[in-house]
């Protein structure tokens, strides 16, 4: 998962809908008048669709409370981010915390549990004088997927089945090849010595599987095509190697705390509402249903009553 850099274009449908959302967000109230005078909050995402919607959540919500918010959009992978964060480019990014663990500070593993995983990168990233505020009830992962046809053929159900089908062509964006969340520790923890390795760049990973050009892929557990009635087989992954993935914001300590206890509960009380059927449901609408970014945030936001 791991998360992140530039996301697939998907076609396929979930059934999750954010019909609801928007029906409510129609009557929602309106946001409220600017009234804070605290320090400016930069904020910047990593480049795919899931954190171009968590970046406008936040963005959004801290506005309607009188935030001088100005969001820089999409900075590229988590390495990229990392120096725009402690170069002070940005000082407010969601981040993955697995990532943050494992990429970041370089941990061979997370910890065996989410509260775990969390606790640790609040820790890590304190000493480097950032906060980490609540983390989200979703997650977002890495997985290995492979079409139903391949798994059934080769009786595919986790990640060390691979073992089964020989020599295979596997997807994934550059940096897995070198991760030890991703390929890296597919083949320390799974013994996987049969494999090739195809980076993505500008074909989505579904394509690649459907076409049979690859035999799996990296791909991530939010992602729509993995939704009810998918065609894709998601290969268990009972050691871990992905790590735990709820998303934090990170913020410049100085920053949040001269923002103030009201800062860290509106971002805190968007990152409550953030459940694994509403991002997917949100990446759905992006990503399937080509609505903007900041339209489906400021839908599900009125919906849920935070601006």
């Amino acid at each position: 998962m791991i998360r992140k850099h530039t996301r697939r274009a998907a076609k396929a449908a979930f059934a999750i809908s954010l019909g609801v959302a928007i029906v409510l967000g129609l009557f929602a109230g309106t946001a409220r008048p600017a009234a804070n005078a605290g320090p400016a909050i930069v904020i910047g995402t990593k480049n795919f669709p899931e954190e171009y919607i968590l970046g406008e959540l936040y963005k959004q919500a801290l506005v309607a409370k009188g935030f001088s918010v100005m969001n820089k959009g999409s900075l590229g992978s988590t390495e990229l981010i990392q120096t725009a964060l402690t170069s002070g480019k940005i000082n407010f990014y969601p981040e993955y915390t697995g990532v943050i663990v494992q990429v970041v500070f370089h941990h061979n593993f997370s910890g065996n549990s989410a509260a775990a995983t969390t606790k640790l990168a609040r820790k890590l990233e304190a000493g480097k004088g950032f906060t980490v505020l609540n983390a989200t009830p979703f997650f977002d992962t890495d997985v290995v997927a492979v079409t139903n046809a391949t798994a059934k053929k080769y009786g595919l159900k986790s990640i060390s089945d691979l073992k089964k089908v020989g020599s295979f062509k596997f997807a994934a964006f550059p940096e897995c090849q070198t991760r030890t969340t991703c390929l890296v520790g597919y083949k320390k923890q799974y013994g996987l010595t049969n494999v090739t390795f195809v980076p993505l760049a500008s074909i989505s990973a579904y394509t690649l599987l459907d076409q049979g050009k690859v035999l799996a892929a990296d791909v991530f557990s939010t992602d729509p095509p993995l939704g009810k009635n998918s065609k894709y087989t998601v290969l268990a992954d009972p050691k871990h190697v992905t790590g735990f993935q709820n998303v934090v914001p990170i913020v410049k300590t100085s920053v949040a705390q001269a923002a103030g206890s009201s800062f860290a509960n509106t971002v805190n009380a968007v990152s409550a509402k953030l459940t694994q059927n509403a991002i997917v449901a949100m990446n759905k609408a992006v990503i399937v249903d080509k609505q903007s970014p900041a339209t489906v945030a400021r839908l599900f936001l009125q919906a849920n009553h935070l601006v």
